[in-house]
């Protein structure tokens, strides 16, 4: 009688556990540690805020295209599974694969708040078709004082979730400082400059240029490689505004470029507005377009 009433409390001890595990198992499915950042320099805000209490995932890999990016099924699990998507909300591979989501309330759109600039500019890494074709322009990570709203809106959607995390509010504040420092050493190198202008291959300063007065002076043409007409009224606008900088980004044609900086004598400087960490890429930027 003692051996049975032992092995029928063991049994139902072990039952237990199982049932606990299972349900503990489940939990953790539903509620992914992950979070997704559509692009690099998205990643870059939410960890400053979330520090490693996260995984912080890059939808679209380095050196893929998004514009042939296409998840797997165990990806749109992991999608659905996760604790945030971070999204510009600009550019088309972002809706055409969002919409797509089944916790459409996982999803936060960072340009909220934003004041955006139109424009026919074409975001195609693979130079063959355009990634927003609506005529807004998505590079809004580009300038810190756009930059500054999306890491509140960021902010505001992980403490919305997570009021208790008193620890975000504070790496909040120290992030929202460190663009606030930024913005003023690029406002104040920008004025002191003697060059007005600056040249990049595809238009992807344009909320910078906005922000400090500066004009942004694109090579290419409605998502186009520019023409002799265009390069030659190029070349006039570079003498007459003292322009200091020529930038281009790899996937766009050198070719183009070194024709340019012959004729203007400039020294081209290869840029990555995808670059991970976006304060470090506009200080280069403001490197380039101040230096003398």
């Amino acid at each position: 009688m003692i051996i049975r009433n032992i092995t029928r409390s063991t049994l139902l001890f072990v039952v237990t556990l199982l049932f606990t595990a299972c349900n503990h198992h489940g939990r953790v499915s539903e509620e992914s540690n992950t979070i997704y950042a559509t692009i690099a320099p998205i990643k870059y805000i939410v960890e400053q805020i979330t520090g490693d209490d996260f995984s912080v995932e890059v939808l679209v890999p380095a050196g893929a295209s998004p514009e042939s990016f296409e998840p797997t099924p165990k990806q749109y699990i992991a999608l659905n599974e996760s604790q945030f998507i971070f999204s510009t909300g600009l550019i088309n591979f972002e809706t055409a694969l969002l919409e797509r989501i089944e916790k459409q309330e996982n999803i936060v759109n960072l340009s909220r708040n934003i004041s955006l600039i139109e424009g026919a500019c074409s975001h195609n890494h693979s130079h063959k078709s355009s990634a927003h074709s609506h005529g807004v322009d998505p590079h809004i990570w580009t300038s810190p004082r756009e930059l500054k709203t999306i890491a509140r809106n960021a902010y505001e959607a992980i403490i919305e979730r997570y009021p208790d995390s008193t620890k975000y509010t504070t790496a909040y504040k120290q992030l929202q400082h460190k663009i606030e420092q930024l913005d003023e050493e690029c406002r104040v190198r920008c004025n002191a400059s003697s060059a007005r202008a600056f040249i990049i291959y595809h238009p992807a300063l344009t909320y910078y240029a906005r922000a400090y007065g500066i004009e942004q002076i694109a090579m290419e043409s409605n998502g186009k490689e520019p023409s002799a007409k265009h390069i030659a009224n190029i070349i006039e606008q570079a003498k007459s505004k003292q322009v200091k900088s020529l930038m281009y980004q790899s996937e766009y044609p050198r070719s183009v470029v070194d024709v340019l900086a012959e004729d203007t004598r400039l020294t081209p400087l290869e840029i990555n507005p995808l670059a991970e960490n976006p304060i470090e890429f506009i200080l280069s930027v403001t490197d380039a377009i101040t230096t003398n």
